[in-house]
């Protein structure tokens, strides 16, 4: 039996590593990683009988991590922690698929009533309109395709991947998530195949009059999306547009950020979603969905986001270009435009008019 070196893990990690070391190499705290191992518990707890002496929880845990937040090879992720190539594979399997079964509908889920009116409290705060519990995006992730169907999952910069549809908060952290469609998908099918699109009845309501009109808690999202009366867009620019309807546009943008700055700190995070990974493609949801959770749990944490790694995310996204938006043709829904219309009225009244930068 090949006799394997785990003193990176017992003696480097375990007795020599900073909480800094630990962010570097696994994304979070000691503190944080602890907690991790406890939700995780259940799902990566070691076998009762095997050949080799168990590999313990925390460092199972830290396998995963460092390969999601790595990329690297399982054969470099193995030949660090002193383990086969198939116990890395297999861990992360294990990790991603219980994460997503049992333990991920308490860390990205709907926002209660209260939370929803708090979320919408703080927009409105940062960005003066008033209802908004999220913002809705899509970004693209490389994956490893099929023979046969690939021309199904190539995106419109040439390259293949998922479509990963997320909703964020004013903290940027994800409360719903789609992964299932390839990278040919326009945003607006991914919407209308996801689960958010399916219960958007349950969406917390907390309504409000605003200029005569009964506005209820409602997303933001791009061109890309139609407009419905849970979900705001921005006018389309043309030369009849009104200075209010582009000033709202502006406004809008300004909130949309969010969603951006979130799929950037998640990326810059879990480096595994920068690069065409050796998962099978049946397997990169998973993947995609557990690195989306982890985020949330840093953020919840408060982990710091180290500079360096949103620079190495920079360079790997200049490799891998995301698709630009195509708009929806939809036709905007009446109750939609009526809200949209309201809104527009209560920024104009109440605060500057804004003009695009550009």
């Amino acid at each position: 039996m090949k006799i394997r070196d785990r003193s990176f893990w017992d003696r480097v990690v375990l007795q020599e590593y900073t909480d800094e070391d630990w962010r570097c190499n696994f994304r979070m705290s000691r503190r944080t990683f602890d907690k991790l191992c406890g939700l995780m518990s259940e799902v990566m707890k070691p076998e009762d009988m095997t050949f080799r002496a168990p590999i313990p929880l925390p460092m199972r845990v830290a396998i995963v991590l460092y390969k999601l937040a790595s990329c690297a090879e399982n054969r470099v992720v193995a030949n660090t922690f002193g383990v086969s190539k198939s116990t890395v594979k297999r861990l992360v399997y294990l990790f991603c698929r219980g994460m997503v079964s049992s333990v991920i509908e308490n860390i990205i889920r709907m926002p209660t009533a209260e939370e929803a009116i708090a979320i919408a409290r703080r927009f409105q705060q940062k960005f003066h309109i008033p209802q908004i519990i999220g913002c809705i995006d899509g970004t693209h992730i490389p994956v490893l395709p099929p023979t046969d169907g690939y021309r199904d999952f190539v995106n419109r910069k040439g390259w293949p991947s998922y479509v990963l549809q997320a909703v964020v908060d004013d903290k940027y952290r994800f409360w719903s998530l789609s992964c299932k469609l390839p990278g040919s998908a326009h945003d607006a099918n991914v919407l209308r195949q996801s689960q958010l699109f399916r219960q958007a009845h349950l969406l917390p309501k907390g309504p409000r009059e605003i200029n005569g009109v009964t506005i209820n808690h409602f997303l933001l999202g791009d061109p890309a999306y139609p407009l419905m009366d849970w979900l705001m867009k921005e006018y389309t620019p043309s030369p009849h547009i009104t200075p209010e309807q582009e000033s709202f546009n502006v406004y809008l943008s300004s909130a949309r950020t969010t969603v951006e700055i979130a799929f950037e700190r998640l990326k810059a995070r879990w480096t595994v979603l920068m690069k065409r990974s050796d998962f099978h493609f049946t397997f990169s949801p998973y993947m995609i969905a557990t690195c989306c959770a982890l985020h949330n749990l840093c953020e919840d944490e408060k982990e710091s986001l180290n500079p360096t790694w949103t620079a190495e995310a920079s360079v790997f996204e200049s490799a891998t270009p995301q698709p630009g938006v195509r708009a929806c043709n939809a036709p905007d829904d009446a109750a939609g435009q009526r809200i949209r219309d309201a809104l527009a009225y209560y920024l104009s009244a109440n605060f500057p008019l804004r003009t695009p930068l550009v």
